[in-house]
């Protein structure tokens, strides 16, 4: 497997090169494997009795090639990621409730988030590498909230990374940027910014695309940007299908709270190699993802608009380019033309023919924040089940349609959305966002690693207006290459 760019279909590069890439390509695009791998009926069943852990040493298998990394060796390496996960019921259990809504807990990892799931893989494909090159490289990360945490985990203390974090202070919860600002790893650099998280990226992506700074210092990220973590995130929606469906012939219904869209991207790649799934993307009022989806108006709003749902308040879901790749075919033109319009002005038209197609692949729900609280109260009313915010936007879908069949067939009675199976991922645990729960009016969910958090001494570096982001994370990636030579 080779992967190409978003907006130059003549790249032909390793999925190592993937792994490191900094971000953006120097063509301006983003990387996709070179073709999607088609799977029959008969690979699926043959799949649909496997542990999570095993469906991804298949499926990364077929965007890993041998002579990259041996498939003994890949499978050594995910069986040691996901031994981290200490769940009874696996990496993935699902809560069956009332009324046919099915929650996959994808939060039973460290930092109690779904990016867990992909980043503890990429973590050791990272190592697996880097111990072979005997090569040092420093991961830059903007984040909303959780991607932050779940990438420090995934490095903190190898040998071969540092990782510098720049969070969004104020705008994620406490506990969230405790997770960050508390990890005392040596390897271990976090920035607490002034500003939302899509400001926070403007001087990540500065560096990222400076391509001489950028390979003197070795950059590479671990947001969804990263197209390692695309991949991995697959294997979420392939265990929703073989979790959710009742038989062999079912379309199951995926429900994903979404921001930069890095999670959708991911259905869309299953979906795109066979996988029978609907995939609906379910955002809060920062709903540029579904204002594309629905009208093709892929254009940021006049503000990020704070929530109790942090990791969606954005305004730049980046990974809609590889959306528009997938379904155009790999038409470099046409994505290329949509992302020159939307980096120059914020705004961009998708053609109708483009969006039409996007709609033939996902559809969109939008909760704003009244719904957000209302759901995670009826769902602690219903079921005396408790949901984090954003997993309470795919709740809030699930709702929606319950109550539309209800009163379309005047049945207050009736127990089910849809004769379509339906499952909704659960990004994190709701121990990580108190405030929403007391906003809700619903216990407060915690564990001991959550209790023990505030009283731990933190290492953030605070980033204030006013300053130069940009020249202050120049510094700090250089002053982390300098003591490296040194060592």
């Amino acid at each position: 497997m080779k992967y190409t760019s978003t907006q130059n279909d003549k790249r032909c590069d390793s999925f190592e090169q993937a792994l490191f890439s900094p971000g953006y390509l120097t063509d301006g695009g983003l990387y996709m494997p070179q073709t999607i791998p088609q799977l029959s009926k008969d690979t699926l069943e043959s799949w649909s009795k496997l542990s999570l852990p095993d469906l991804c040493k298949e499926i990364l298998s077929l965007f890993i090639g041998e002579d990259e990394i041996p498939k003994k060796d890949l499978n050594n390496l995910v069986d040691r990621a996901y031994s981290t996960f200490t769940h009874k019921e696996g990496v993935g259990p699902i809560a069956r409730l009332s009324n046919g809504l099915n929650v996959l807990e994808y939060f039973h990892g460290r930092t109690l988030a779904f990016k867990d799931v992909s980043l503890c893989v990429v973590g050791q494909l990272i190592e697996y590498y880097l111990e072979k090159r005997k090569k040092h490289v420093t991961v830059v990360v903007g984040t909303s909230g959780d991607t932050g945490s779940a990438a420090i985990e995934a490095v903190r203390g190898l040998r071969w990374v540092d990782i510098v974090v720049l969070l969004p202070h104020g705008r994620c919860t406490m506990l969230q940027e405790l997770m960050m600002t508390t990890v005392s790893d040596n390897n271990v650099h976090v920035f607490s910014v002034d500003g939302t998280s899509d400001d926070l990226d403007i001087p990540v992506k500065a560096v990222s695309l400076d391509d001489n700074f950028r390979d003197q210092h070795n950059l590479m990220t671990l947001n969804s940007i990263n197209m390692s973590r695309v991949l991995v995130q697959m294997v979420l929606y392939f265990w929703a299908y073989f979790r959710g469906r009742r038989s062999s012939d079912d379309l199951v219904e995926v429900v994903v709270p979404t921001g930069a869209a890095g999670s959708a991207t991911a259905g869309c790649l299953a979906k795109h190699m066979g996988l029978p799934i609907k995939i609906v993307c379910a955002v809060n009022c920062n709903d540029i993802v579904c204002r594309t989806i629905t009208q093709g108006d892929y254009s940021m709003a006049d503000e990020v608009v704070p929530t109790y749902a942090t990791a969606m308040d954005i305004q730049v879901p980046y990974n809609m380019e590889r959306i528009f790749w997938m379904v155009t075919g790999g038409n470099t033109g046409a994505v290329k033309e949509v992302m020159d319009q939307y980096h120059e002005t914020g705004k961009a038209k998708v053609p109708e023919k483009i969006c039409t197609k996007i709609q033939a692949t996902l559809s969109s729900f939008t909760c704003v924040q009244d719904c957000l609280l209302s759901t995670m109260k009826r769902c602690f009313q219903e079921d005396q089940y408790s949901v984090c915010p954003h997993t309470a936007i795919a709740v809030a879908y699930y709702y929606d349609k319950l109550d539309s069949a209800r009163k379309e067939a005047q049945n207050p009675n009736l127990s089910s959305a849809s004769t379509m199976p339906s499952v909704c991922i659960a990004t994190a645990s709701p121990a990580k966002f108190p405030e929403a729960s007391v906003a809700a009016g619903v216990p407060i969910s915690t564990t001991p690693e959550v209790m023990a958090l505030p009283s731990l001494p933190t290492h953030g570096i605070p980033m204030e207006k006013g300053q130069d982001w940009e020249s202050m994370l120049r510094q700090k990636i250089e002053e982390i290459t300098a003591r490296n030579k040194c060592t």
